[in-house]
């Protein structure tokens, strides 16, 4: 599921250089501004902005980063260098707070206020403080280091000294390039699976992420560099820069802003000592912070807050766990260089391997529950709290279909899994239920909107509770199906309807041709959730246009379609569709890859079910085969029935190859200036895209075309291209030429 970051920060202290020996400045307190709440357009769409104080810390002294560098240093159970102290101080917005936390009071581990965490074979020592967000480096990214990327990881090494294993990595480099090629890969590549920058923006980020002291080491001799890596939250601190770079930045725009930041380094005065590079960059980076807080103040000068000035308050502080002491168990696996690293990879493991990350629909399960959870504590008009619970019971498990008569109060009902199915959506789709439940599941999520598809894919895992283990080999399709829009068609969702009880849906067909809502609307939920349930409805049917299906669809629009005003046999299939459903098994339309191959289902005492195609001039309704067997329903039938008109027409031109014509006159002038001028510019997308494809082969995973949703916008694109040209041909020669034969037999 997506995370969820909030809560303020704030701090006070003054500027002063690093540690090269400048005064401290006095310290100035002062009462931060009362919290706002602002709203920013934000890429597409508007982000609620909570917490927003004007003001921001400024840089700490040097004589406060050296408090916290001796604390650091005299603590016994820490293990780091001077240099990793300074990065650490460095980084840190409150040096003074983080010497509270060195400084032992007794005697004895028990009494540190580290952070003690055991892993195989050592304990890790950590300590909690809020960072900028310029001195933190992505260390290695599990996610892309498992990708063939074209940019290689370093290497990493231990730091060990005489003492033992010090809490920090060595990262290696070829040269500085390959350092910023890899630190921008990351970042960028990061991005493209994931981010949270509109969740950062509106409410910072407070979820630490897990830090520690590296040395970048460079082979071609360059001075090596002390900094911060991120080794867990990776996705947070890109999705930070993200925010600082803008609404509009893409992946690689933002990898190039962060470096631009990152990287920064202080010139040399001329005349003045040669400083390392360390601190030369380290003052770069200080100068970035104050370029950054200059905009920001600009920003909180006028009444109106600039959206530059939010972004800064709201991503430049991190809260952050650093390790910075590591302890070998007596009789571990491992010991020296190898130890710290393994102890952090431990640390990451238990994170992101022995607590899996949800599927999706274990993620809307969660969401849907909790968000009807709380819709049950705060109440909705009409509903008294008893029948809310009722309905909450019977949504969970907690009771049986059975029981579905008992919760909505009304004996005509069948207690059946079906008949479950039908109240529980109109239930959650009427108005109180419906945007109090969509609210709540917005700010589980952190989203600031749910279209019907959102709140239909909520809804999927609630109405299949019941035959889940007896239809799991389709339930990936129908749970795509319902985040397609399920039932959810237009009239599904209009107020004014009731589910009509009955234990034969095809009484409902009489009253439903006559204008009956309520007939209609539940043929449409009870057929629509058996045809996806036995994946006779897919998600946004027709990747095999003509052979699967006669157009697309999307699935709430096919079943709306077949419950249309008039469409008599679009609802005898769904009225048959919801007779034969059977919760406990799958109908053998959706049991083989060959589909709709007859098998005996011998686990059946009353033999095999199957879903059947209409023929209205039937007494029974039913279309049989010339051997009187029922036909098979299949997909192209029910897309067919949604829409005939549209079905027809698609077919048509589809067809229009085998069709005769007669012969085009000539083509006005600016039709064929026109269709030259299309040529061209589809000769040139062929050639972009042939130069991408070939980037590609030297970019390994990194994907020529982008992220999925890019890679969605072109293809869609060349797919209208696609079809304008299609649903427009003109007659092929052949065409003609067998039409003209039996003429030109009679000429000659």
């Amino acid at each position: 599921m997506q995370e969820d970051f909030h809560g303020p920060y704030g701090a006070h202290f003054s500027h002063a250089q690093d540690q090269d020996g400048a005064e401290d400045a006095t310290e100035v307190p002062r009462e931060p501004d009362p919290a706002e709440t602002l709203k920013v357009e934000w890429g597409d769409g508007e982000v609620t902005v909570t917490g927003f104080e004007r003001f921001l810390p400024e840089q700490s002294s040097a004589g406060e980063r050296s408090k916290a560098i001796r604390a650091g240093l005299s603590n016994p159970y820490t293990a780091l260098s001077e240099d990793a102290w300074h990065a650490v101080a460095r980084a840190v917005v409150h040096p003074e707070a983080l010497a509270s936390q060195l400084r032992q009071q007794q005697s004895g581990a028990a009494a540190s206020m580290l952070v003690e965490e055991h892993v195989d074979g050592a304990t890790l020592r950590s300590v909690h403080a809020r960072v900028w967000l310029t001195e933190l480096f992505p260390g290695l990214q599990p996610r892309t280091g498992q990708e063939s990327l074209p940019t290689a990881d370093p290497d990493v090494l231990g730091v060990v000294s005489g003492q033992g294993p010090q809490a920090a990595v060595r990262y290696r480099y070829r040269d500085r390039a390959h350092w910023r090629d890899h630190i921008w890969q990351t970042i960028a590549y990061t991005l493209r699976i994931n981010r949270y920058d509109e969740s950062i923006l509106a409410r910072r980020v407070t979820r630490a992420v897990i830090a520690h002291p590296v040395v970048f080491e460079f082979e071609d001799g360059t001075e090596p560099v002390h900094a911060l890596a991120v080794r867990d939250g990776i996705t947070r601190l890109a999705s930070a820069w993200r925010v600082i770079a803008g609404p509009e930045a893409t992946p690689e725009q933002t990898a190039t802003e962060a470096m631009r930041l990152l990287l920064a380094e202080r010139p040399q005065r001329r005349g003045a000592a040669e400083r390392p590079l360390s601190q030369r960059m380290a003052q770069g980076r200080e100068d970035v912070l104050a370029e950054l807080r200059g905009e920001f103040l600009k920003g909180i000068a006028g009444d109106q807050v600039s959206l530059k000035a939010i972004q800064i308050a709201q991503a430049s502080v991190l809260p952050a766990q650093i390790a910075v002491g590591v302890a070998a168990h007596q009789g571990g696996p491992l010991r020296g260089p190898d130890l710290f690293d393994d102890a952090v990879r431990s640390i990451l493991a238990s994170v992101h391997v022995e607590f899996k990350a949800w599927d999706p629909a274990a993620q809307n399960v969660e969401v849907g529950t909790r968000a009807l959870k709380r819709v049950v504590r705060t109440g909705v008009p009409d509903w008294a709290p008893a029948e809310l619970q009722d309905l909450y019971d019977l949504v969970v498990g907690r009771k049986q279909p059975s029981a579905t008569p008992d919760v909505f109060r009304d004996i005509r009902i069948p207690g059946t899994p079906l008949w479950r199915a039908v109240y529980i959506v109109h239930a959650l789709t009427r108005n109180g239920c419906f945007e109090a439940l969509k609210r709540h599941a917005k700010e589980i999520k952190g989203d600031k909107q749910m279209k019907v598809a959102g709140f239909a894919s909520l809804l999927g895992p609630m109405v299949d509770l019941p035959w889940r283990a007896a239809k799991q080999r389709v339930l990936k399709q129908a749970r795509n199906a319902w985040g397609n829009g399920g039932v959810l068609c237009h009239d599904v969702l209009q107020q004014d309807w009731e589910p009509a009880p009955t234990r034969d849906f095809t009484t409902l067909i009489g009253r439903a041709m006559a204008g009956d809502r309520d007939a209609r609307n539940t043929l449409a939920v009870a057929g629509g959730v058996a045809l996806i349930a036995d994946k006779l409805i897919t998600r946004n049917v027709g990747s095999a246009v003509g052979t699967t299906v006669p157009f697309r669809a999307d699935v709430h629009k096919v079943v709306g379609g077949l419950a249309g005003v008039g469409n008599e046999k679009g609802l005898w299939t769904l009225a048959l569709a919801a007779n034969a459903f059977d919760a406990d098994r799958l109908p053998l339309n959706a049991l083989t890859e060959k589909q709709f191959e007859r098998r005996h289902d011998s686990a059946a005492a009353d033999g095999p079910y199957e879903l059947v195609a209409v023929d209205l001039a039937a007494p029974d309704r039913i279309s049989r085969d010339g051997a009187g067997a029922p036909v098979p329903l299949t997909q192209y039938e029910v897309v067919f029935l949604s829409d005939p008109d549209r079905a027809v027409l698609e077919e048509e031109a589809r067809g229009s190859s085998d069709t005769s014509a007669a012969a085009e006159k000539s083509i006005p002038e600016q039709l064929d200036e026109e269709r030259r001028s299309l040529g061209t510019r589809l000769d040139l997308a062929r050639e972009s895209l042939e130069r991408l494809v070939a980037l590609g082969t030297e970019s390994g995973t990194w994907h020529p075309l982008g992220s999925y949703e890019e890679w969605v916008k072109l293809h869609t694109a060349a797919l209208e291209i696609q079809n304008v040209l299609f649903n427009h041909a003109p007659s092929a020669p052949g065409d003609e030429e067998e039409e003209l034969g039996d003429d030109e037999d009679d000429v000659y």
